[in-house]
This record gives structure tokens, C-alpha cells and sequence, in this order.
């Protein structure tokens, strides 16, 4: 038995699929297969019920992969250790990112962070939320930047900064023409969102309820970008992050309007596990992020300003 085998068992038990454990792992699905019959063979009980289609783990392999969670974790917490004996930042350091954040927070900060910490080795990993803190969980992962939800509550979160919402729009919709929207006037309009497991989807239904806005049923995105793409086509409106809106007011037939009455907001910080003795990296590395983030917004906002006087 070995670290790896306690890898593709607990991997295994988050994905529930044979290929996707296997992708996950960077291994083929013969190899994880094969690895997870070693491990039974060698701890002498059956892990998983072989009779049905789907991945059902015996009682004992349900009580087992708990246990190699923490050992994973016992692992991970030892690599810290050791990495603390050299320079503060310096090393290997896996950040898990959600979709929504990603490809439009990073290129604001990646360059600082590699100028500021150059010893610092960054492995940047983009997955939902839920499989965000299953990694954090294992040890897979080191920290993550999130937007905060409850599922996030078991970890340790620095705040980094607050992500206004714009309302998104066809440019030739009504609404367009405004300076701003208040919410709450959109009572009964319906809204396109993400599907499920996208936490922005959770934020932007939450001010949805509360001012008796309805989503749209008939369509789920599976990005921002597909989102993005149906209101450019003139199919609904939307709540999109302030990061992935355009610097321009107007953009592929979408204006990007800001909300008050209320004003939409998601909440994004970082999230390591407690306990964990590299607190003060991450705790360095929220600090960086946070005093470089006001200049981003700041000058998103001179650019929109000078749009609107065009």
C-alpha cells in the first residue's frame, strides 16, 4: 500500500466514476481499477459492491475512505511542515479557483504574485465549488479563492475583496438606455443563470428572491461565457461579475448596467484548512491580493466612466 493507492481510493469515492477518478488522477482507468483491487487484496475486505453499473462502496469502504482522508491529510500537513523549514515563500503551492473567478481574476494578479514571490511555484487548479473543497478536504489542494458560501463555512477565510454585480442586457433592451437599475424595480422579469453547482448562481438567485425576480427555466448555462453569448443573442438578462464584464458600457450588442436597490454582491476570499502551519503564506498571499485589487477596480471604473461620455 501506498500514497497513491489512498489517492485513487478517496478520488474514487468523490467522483463516484471510474474515468473521471482516473482523469483526475492523471492515471488510465485500468491503472486506478487495478490499484483499487491491490488495496482490497492487501487490507483483505471488499471496498466497492462490483454487481451494479454504478460505484457503491461497501460499508467498510465508506468507513475506510474516511479514514485515508485523514491520513491524506496527516500527509499534507507533514509536506507544510517540512516546506516551512525553507524560505517562507518558496515551493509548491496548488490553488484551487472556481470558473467564474479564474480566467478573469488571474490575469489581474498572477503577474504580481510571480514578481512578489518568485521562489513561489503556483499550480492553479479551476473546478466548482464542491469539488474545491473535496480537494481542500484531501489535501489535493493547498488553499483556494472562492466566493463565499456556506459550504465554505468549515474553513479557515480571508477576505480578499467584494465583486458588485452588473445587470447584462441586449443592447437593444429598454433598459439599456439607464445609468443604473434599481433591483427591485425588475420585479416578475426572469433571469438566465448558471446551472447547478456554480456558487454565482447561488449569489445572484439569492437577490433574485428577495426582490421577486424569476429565473428562466427553459435554459442553464454551463459558463459565464454561454451566458454571455445568449444575451448577446437577445434570448434574456442577467447578473454578471464585475471582473468578467468589459471595460466598455456597451459590448457584442451587451450593456453592462450597475444594480442598486440592492446592490448585488458576492463576497471572494481565500480558504485553507485549519490548523494548517502554512497559515502565514496564505495569509501573505491574501494581503498581496487584497491591496492590489482596489487599483483593478479603480481604474475598470475610469474606463466605464469614459465610455459613458463618448
Amino acid at each position: 500500500m501506498n500514497i497513491r493507492d489512498l489517492e485513487y481510493f478517496v478520488s474514487l469515492a468523490e467522483f463516484r466514476h471510474f474515468r473521471k477518478a482516473a482523469d483526475a488522477c492523471n492515471v488510465s482507468q485500468p491503472t486506478l481499477s487495478g490499484q483499487i483491487r491491490k488495496l482490497e487484496d492487501e487490507l483483505g475486505v471488499m471496498l466497492l459492491e462490483r454487481t451494479s453499473r454504478k460505484v457503491l462502496f461497501t460499508q467498510t469502504g465508506m468507513m475506510l475512505v474516511e479514514q485515508a482522508k485523514e491520513i491524506l491529510r496527516n500527509i499534507q500537513i507533514l509536506k507544510e511542515m517540512a516546506s516551512r523549514q525553507g524560505e517562507e515563500m518558496s515551493g509548491p503551492m496548488h490553488i484551487g479557483l472556481i470558473p467564474t473567478i479564474a480566467p478573469y481574476l488571474l490575469p489581474h494578479v498572477i503577474t504580481v504574485l510571480h514578481e512578489s514571490f518568485p521562489q513561489l511555484e503556483l499550480y492553479l487548479h479551476e473546478a466548482q465549488t464542491a469539488n474545491i473543497v473535496a480537494q481542500l478536504e484531501s489535501g489535493k489542494l493547498d488553499c483556494a479563492i472562492i466566493a463565499q458560501v456556506k459550504e465554505t463555512a468549515q474553513f479557515i477565510e480571508l477576505p480578499l475583496f467584494n465583486e458588485p454585480m452588473f445587470l447584462a442586457v441586449p443592447a437593444n433592451n429598454e433598459l439599456a438606455n439607464k445609468q443604473t437599475v434599481k433591483l427591485s424595480n425588475l420585479k416578475g422579469q426572469k433571469f438566465l443563470m448558471l446551472e447547478d453547482g456554480h456558487c454565482l448562481r447561488e449569489h445572484a438567485m439569492g437577490y433574485c428572491f428577495q426582490v421577486g425576480i424569476d429565473e428562466d427555466k427553459q435554459f442553464k448555462a454551463t459558463s459565464l461565457e454561454t451566458l454571455r453569448s445568449m444575451i448577446s443573442a437577445g434570448r434574456g438578462i442577467t447578473l454578471f461579475p464585475e471582473l468578467a464584464a468589459p471595460n466598455e458600457r456597451m459590448r457584442d450588442n451587451i450593456c453592462y448596467i450597475p444594480c442598486t436597490d440592492p446592490v448585488p454582491v458576492r463576497s471572494i476570499a481565500l480558504i485553507y484548512r485549519p490548523g494548517s502551519p502554512l497559515r502565514s503564506r496564505y495569509e501573505t498571499i491574501a494581503k498581496t491580493i487584497r491591496e492590489h485589487m482596489p487599483k483593478v477596480f479603480a481604474e475598470k471604473e475610469r474606463l466605464l466612466a469614459s465610455t459613458n461620455l463618448k
